[in-house]
């Protein structure tokens, strides 16, 4: 069972900081477990868009831009990219990789949404409503724009709504990869999706989005310090004494 562990003051002074449990085992393995699961992802689909990208022949699925009908503003993975990466005609690795590993992302994903429901962590994850109020005064004090942090329990405002927003892009991903992967059979999905064209335009952009994520969320921890990162490797962070204890809110649950 989770507690909370009081560091010792010295003699004759008042204890300051105490070692609180923040994250559950099993959140720590799920966690760790996307982040090779994610990069098999995107470099298998990267393998797999070469197909695409290849325009020799003006192919006819030009998804991968920016533009407006026939006009084309950027290009996404041009030749080059490609020649760099020394990795053209690898189309039938990407695809194996990546229909191997979205059964581990999707089993990961699930076990991530069963655990936060039965075990009641969603009510630190899922955002309130002031949420999106503190949200924009994290924002702000990013900016050096406001001085000080909004109260919190295990989550800012700013942290509820994004990681609440990887589990809605991550079931997503799921619903247009299989709309893509398997047209025929799941063409009700790939209909309601607005057909295979823009299933895979919108397999695209939530790529995109998670690496958005990535990069986001890796230099937040980056700025919030060395403590941050053990919490989601040993599960305990260290507090100060007068710091909201999450696991009496826990205990408030049962």
């Amino acid at each position: 069972m989770a507690t909370t562990v009081e560091v010792p003051a010295e003699s004759g002074q008042a204890r300051s900081i105490r070692l609180e449990h923040k994250h559950p085992l099993a959140l720590r393995w799920m966690h760790w477990i996307n982040f090779p699961v994610l990069f098999t992802m995107i470099w298998s689909g990267l393998l797999i868009y070469w197909n695409d990208s290849d325009n020799a022949h003006q192919h006819p699925h030009a998804v991968y831009r920016v533009g407006i009908g026939h006009w084309t503003l950027v290009r996404f993975f041009p030749p080059w990219f490609y020649n760099a990466l020394g990795v053209k005609y690898h189309v039938t690795q990407g695809l194996g990789y990546h229909f191997f590993f979205m059964w581990i992302f999707a089993l990961n994903g699930l076990a991530y949404v069963l655990f936060l429901a039965f075990s009641g962590e969603w009510r630190f994850l899922v955002p309130g409503r002031r949420s999106l109020r503190d949200a924009l005064q994290v924002v702000l004090a990013d900016l050096h724009l406001r001085e000080g942090l909004p109260a919190q329990a295990k989550y800012n405002g700013a942290q509820r709504i994004a990681y609440s927003s990887t589990i809605v892009m991550g079931a997503a991903m799921l619903l247009t990869g299989l709309a893509i992967y398997k047209p025929t059979s799941a063409h009700w999905l790939t209909t309601v999706l607005g057909g295979y064209e823009m299933a895979r335009w919108e397999h695209f952009w939530l790529t995109g989005a998670f690496l958005a994520f990535f990069a986001v969320h890796v230099f937040q921890v980056a700025m919030a310090g060395w403590n941050t990162f053990c919490s989601m490797v040993s599960g305990r962070e260290v507090q100060p004494v007068k710091a909201p204890s999450l696991e009496a809110e826990r205990r408030s649950w049962r």
